[in-house]
């Protein structure tokens, strides 16, 4: 989300800019005595005999000595024969291969199959549009958000990644500007991404540009990364366009599906054991990255504590430890809390979003925490750049800066 903004207006850079490097007990049957055995089948047989004599009328007689002659002959030949070897285990069959929508679709909503490449190339089409609308059904984006929500869930909360990765701000709906980032970044699989939450609320295409992220995540699920926002919340979405939007192109049901999905998102994201991630910031309850680890999905996120925090928190120049966040939710925090966070955790950076920022990424605490935005021309009200951060094999950090379109409409928009 990105609810701050800075007084100060500078002009937006495209050129890249590079940062600091980051730097078996055998178990055979004993054999019976001769004599035993002869006794035992003897009887046994003649009691065999009686019995099917009864059951036979004039041929049990004969039945009698048959089966008496074949009882004696089969005794005889289980005595001298030799004790068979175990059989040897045999491995079993590997797995069947179960696809991601047989696994998380119930079977009574499985008419057909969902076409991720399909999805992908008609949202891909709609964005090239004046107008931008997709036309999927709402059978489609359920699916998405179905069988999305069952990938993120045998993922951990505190996601591990490896560079190279391409790190993203708030897209907040802005579903045309997300495109020109893939255009100029790289689209899937061709670069791997992490984006940092706030997908919906504010701009006109929040359902394009949420089933385009999601569909990606179902495409490539192990290079593709989605964190959770405050505007990824019933309580906040509701209120800031996701929940009209939804009511108006589609049913309240299906607002109600993706807040389902997104209360199963992850919050936190470390890459190369190095580079923190987040949607809003640090908490003063937040001592060893394993309490990220232990929270428990689906969650609603409450109104404090540590998941509020990492989705809420801001950065403030002006704190020393702890202050008071204007936003009416969770803290702001000093350079000396990042400081102090970073050589406890022997991290280099932290990279977090939630605030408009003049040219799309801004330093803080002498480049040990950076803000994030890449939705520019914000809310049409804020002449802002977007930028996307690429994290470099060694860790090397640059900025793809996507300049504000000055043609874009002016368009209301809610702070918060």
């Amino acid at each position: 989300m990105s609810d701050s903004e800075t007084d100060t207006r500078s002009a937006a850079s495209d050129v890249p800019e590079t940062a600091p490097k980051m730097a078996g007990e055998d178990t055979s049957e004993s054999e019976c005595e001769a004599s035993d055995s002869a006794a035992t089948t003897k009887k046994s047989d003649e009691e065999e005999g009686a019995s099917n004599g009864e059951r036979s009328g004039d041929a049990g007689t004969g039945d009698q000595k048959g089966a008496e002659g074949e009882s004696g002959s089969g005794a005889e030949a289980e005595k001298g024969a030799p004790e068979a070897p175990p059989p040897e285990p045999s491995e079993p069959p590997p797995p069947a291969r179960i696809s991601y929508a047989e696994r998380y679709i119930p079977r009574e909503e499985r008419e057909q199959v969902l076409n991720v490449d399909e999805v992908i190339h008609h949202l891909l089409q709609a964005g090239q549009k004046e107008h931008i609308r997709m036309t999927l059904s709402e059978w489609q984006i359920k699916q998405l958000c179905v069988v999305t929500r069952g990938i993120i869930m045998e993922q951990p909360m505190l996601l591990e990644l490896e560079a190279p990765v391409n790190v993203v701000g708030d897209i907040h709906g802005q579903f045309d500007d997300l495109l020109r980032h893939f255009d100029r970044v790289g689209y899937p699989p061709r670069a791997n991404y992490l984006f940092l939450g706030d997908y919906v609320d504010r701009g006109k295409n929040s359902l394009e540009a949420i089933s385009l992220l999601l569909a990606y995540k179902i495409k490539y699920p192990n290079n593709f990364f989605l964190l959770r926002g405050n505007h990824e919340c019933a309580s906040i979405n509701r209120i800031y366009g996701f929940y009209d939007e939804c009511k108006r192109r589609y049913t309240i049901k299906l607002w109600k599906t993706f807040t389902d999905l997104f209360n199963c998102l992850p919050i936190a994201a470390l890459i190369e054991n190095t580079i923190f991630c987040m949607h809003g910031g640090l908490s003063p309850q937040l001592r060893d990255l394993y309490q990220i680890k232990r929270i428990h999905r689906p969650l609603s996120v409450p109104d404090t504590g540590l998941a509020c925090d990492i989705l809420w928190s801001d950065p403030d120049e002006g704190v020393f430890g702890w202050g008071q966040n204007e936003r009416g939710v969770s803290y702001t925090f000093g350079p000396d809390v990042v400081r102090s966070f970073l050589k406890k955790h022997n991290f280099s950076l932290i990279v977090r979003a939630h605030q408009v920022v003049e040219d799309g990424y801004q330093f803080f605490a002498k480049r040990c925490l950076v803000t994030l935005f890449s939705a520019p021309n914000y809310c049409g009200e804020f002449d802002n750049a977007a930028a996307v951060m690429i994290v470099a094999d060694d860790l090397t950090c640059s900025f793809s800066i996507l300049p504000p379109d000055k043609r874009k409409p002016s368009i209301m928009c809610k702070m918060r």
